[in-house]
């Protein structure tokens, strides 16, 4: 049986709560009340404002309070004013990290996850432990998983662009 994750599991560092999620399903209940559910396949772990490609890197604004508030909170924000990218905040308050849900194992890359999941901006700083509408559950499959650097963010320079701070669910034949 499948136990829903509480603000013990996201009140941890990120790399380790971005580690833990891959294996996890995360649900969704829609307006007609049908419930879906998908299981996490990817994640990357972004932390703090001398993490460059973390959105604190330039430190607190209107838009990335969220990151220093409570885990367990949801991060959702637009990217190329189109996709709804969806984070979850993790570790201490005022200490800025989040875990991008990636991929799950049907819909790869966080912007065809996010359609399928209907998540979108009205999500933005509920509580994905709280929130009757969204959240993780634990079924205990345990994943073997691999890093690898994250996606999309030269921006940030060497080091943060190859630092290996995404984990992915290794399928078997890989």
């Amino acid at each position: 049986m499948a136990v829903r994750l509480d603000s013990s599991f996201f009140h941890r560092q990120v790399e380790t709560v971005a580690k833990d999620m891959v294996g996890k399903i995360i649900a969704r209940r829609l307006p007609d009340g049908t419930v879906i559910r998908e299981r996490i396949a990817e994640t990357e772990a972004y932390g703090g404002e001398e993490d460059l490609a973390c959105h604190a890197s330039k430190g607190r604004t209107k838009r990335t309070g969220i990151l220093y508030g409570e885990s367990g909170v949801i991060y959702v924000y637009l990217c190329y004013g189109m996709h709804w990218l969806m984070n979850v905040v993790t570790g201490e308050k005022d200490e800025p990290q989040g875990v991008l849900i990636r991929a799950g194992e049907k819909h790869d890359g966080p912007a065809k996850l996010t359609k399928y999941l209907s998540i979108d901006g009205s999500l933005n700083g509920k509580s994905i432990c709280t929130e009757p509408d969204i959240w993780m559950e634990d079924d205990g499959f345990r994943p073997e998983i691999k890093t690898a650097p994250r996606v999309g963010i030269d921006y940030a320079g060497e080091y943060w662009k190859n630092i290996e701070r995404r984990y992915i669910a290794v399928c078997d034949g890989e």
